[in-house]
């Protein structure tokens, strides 16, 4: 079974308890990016599972390991969000766009953060966004604040990239997304294009303000 996140630092009781119920191992844990609330259980995860292993984006990493620094061609803004100094655990496995840990595909969307990632399931066509989109407030683009779960807006370096990456996840037509905040919304089609359009709005308003 593969894990994607590992949440908050208490999550890992939940997560093993839900393996347990189902009755498969966990062998792979999966991040989309490497704020707190997306790793926190992964060091506890980590020592209950020493083989199971840990894959992240390769510039994901460096947060990861807690490095802010920009890198070459990137908008020269500062990486927001809080990142863990305490994390023990390092990646087994670095992922390019493109790679596949079983029938799940990796997506670069930088724009919450450089090395975002979200995961797409080739069996069915679901996608696990991370924070490139949240549901719960209703279906946002990251960066465009919702006034009833403004958080993953607030954590966002790029605004703009946010919105080249939620047109990339839209063009992959998913069936189902799964955010990192919210509840899953099948048929996501026409909520995305309204998603995208209403944070161009935003960001351009943002501008002229």
């Amino acid at each position: 079974m593969t894990v994607i996140d590992a949440a908050l630092p208490y999550s890992y009781k939940e997560i093993l308890k839900t393996a347990e119920q189902i009755r498969k191992p966990i062998t792979c844990i999966v991040l989309t990016h490497a704020h707190v609330d997306h790793i926190g259980s992964l060091d506890a995860l980590k020592n209950v599972l020493p083989e199971a292993k840990v894959y992240i984006s390769a510039r994901e990493a460096k947060l990861m390991a807690h490095d802010r620094s920009l890198e070459a061609g990137e908008p020269q803004i500062p990486i927001r969000g809080d990142v863990s100094k305490k994390l023990q655990t390092r990646p087994d496995v670095l992922l390019q766009d493109g790679d596949q840990i079983g029938s799940l595909k990796a997506v670069c969307t930088p724009g919450h953060t450089p090395g975002s990632m979200a995961f797409l399931d080739i069996r069915n066509n679901s996608l696990i966004t991370g924070d490139a989109l949240q549901t719960r407030g209703g279906l946002a683009v990251a960066g465009k604040i919702n006034l009833t779960f403004p958080f993953p807006a607030l954590g966002t370096w790029s605004k703009e990239l946010s919105i080249d990456s939620a047109r990339k996840l839209r063009g992959l037509s998913p069936s189902l997304l799964a955010t990192g905040h919210g509840l899953m919304l099948p048929n996501p089609l026409h909520p995305m294009d309204r998603a995208i359009i209403e944070a161009e709005k935003y960001i351009t308003k943002k501008k002229h303000m």
